[in-house]
């Protein structure tokens, strides 16, 4: 008998899709609201921690836990080395919201291309004066346009063959990729960020955040972008230099951006770019859209991501097969 420790829940509701996902009676799930209520025997007892993390002074309670899973796929604010020390794996789940994720870049691009957040609100203001079928001021036919993809993992090939749908000229960029990715979906590959923005006409992120990704897309690939591109980010906000975006935007290097993510979250009205946004400022106005990282989110993604979890935990506990292991390198006399 295995004991599954969820210490920080959000869901008011039976946990169906977390008991369906451990999958047997021989996994015993507690649920807490926080972890301040989670008991001494609960942390000493489980033998796997499912959720958010948890703050440093309740890991070490964890005299049986051997694996903690984290229900998101970013792993960035996880003490990974921490965790390692003490012999314990720790799992994302990255198998969850990759078609919602690639849904919401296609969402923003077709917003921009489309003009259709900038008719919507000049209608509104007046409709028969705005009537205005030819004006389009970021119109492109699809088809004729080149699309750039950074990081081409699940998320970013998801992307690739939705832009590949509409008769788009799909490249991409990812260091980490063998040869021959782009041959097996039909794409082309770019050996720099500066070749890639510089044959674009539009660009999405699918990179994860890491020291080698923050502020990767900065002035100087921005600086070498294609006149006229637009820029869609969906992956983490800090991926993007949102500074030297404000300064290419304004300068018009980049056209137009829509952003599911933030460098800080919820925004930072201190950034130039958000403070221009917010007051409408002339120069931006319908170039800028921003949604409150929201990508990923449907009901079925939750679903899934909550079942997946449980089922990751699971699994190791019955088998020690470890899936989706994120700091294996830190990994101490493994539990």
């Amino acid at each position: 008998m295995f004991e599954v420790l969820w210490p920080m829940t959000r869901w008011q509701d039976d946990y169906k899709p977390e008991i369906d996902g451990l999958g047997g009676s021989d996994m015993t799930p507690h649920f807490v609201g926080r972890p301040s209520e989670v008991t001494d025997a609960q942390w000493a007892d489980c033998d796997a921690i499912v959720g958010p993390p948890i703050p440093h002074e309740y890991m070490e309670r964890l005299t049986k836990c051997r694996i903690y899973v984290k229900p998101a796929v970013g792993f960035d604010e996880i003490d990974l080395e921490a965790w390692g020390k003490m012999g314990i794996p720790v799992c994302n789940t990255p198998n969850y919201g990759t078609r919602e994720v690639a849904d919401h870049a296609m969402a923003l691009m077709l917003t921009l291309t489309k003009s259709i957040a900038f008719h919507d609100e000049a209608l509104r203001e007046e409709p028969v004066k705005n009537w205005r079928p030819a004006l389009n001021p970021f119109g492109q036919r699809m088809s004729d346009c080149t699309v750039g993809v950074v990081g081409l993992g699940r998320i970013g090939s998801a992307a690739a063959l939705r832009l590949k749908a509409f008769d788009m000229d799909v490249v991409f960029y990812d260091p980490y990729k063998p040869n021959g990715s782009d041959i097996s979906i039909g794409i082309r590959r770019a050996d720099s960020l500066e070749e890639l923005f510089g044959q674009c006409d539009i660009v999405t992120l699918h990179a994860p955040l890491n020291e080698g990704t923050r502020n990767l897309i900065n002035a100087d690939v921005l600086g070498a972008s294609k006149k006229g591109i637009i820029v869609i980010n969906t992956a983490r906000g800090p991926i993007i230099d949102i500074d030297a975006l404000h300064d290419k935007m304004k300068d018009g290097t980049v056209l137009a951006a829509g952003l599911d993510v933030l460098p800080d979250e919820p925004a930072n009205m201190d950034k130039k770019l958000i403070k221009a946004w917010q007051a409408e400022e002339e120069w931006i106005r319908h170039r800028l859209i921003v949604t409150p990282h929201s990508a990923f989110f449907t009901p079925q993604s939750m679903r899934d991501i909550r079942g997946f979890s449980a089922t990751t935990a699971a699994k190791y506990l019955r088998t020690g097969r470890l899936e989706n292991c994120v700091n294996e390198e830190f990994l101490v006399n493994k539990r």
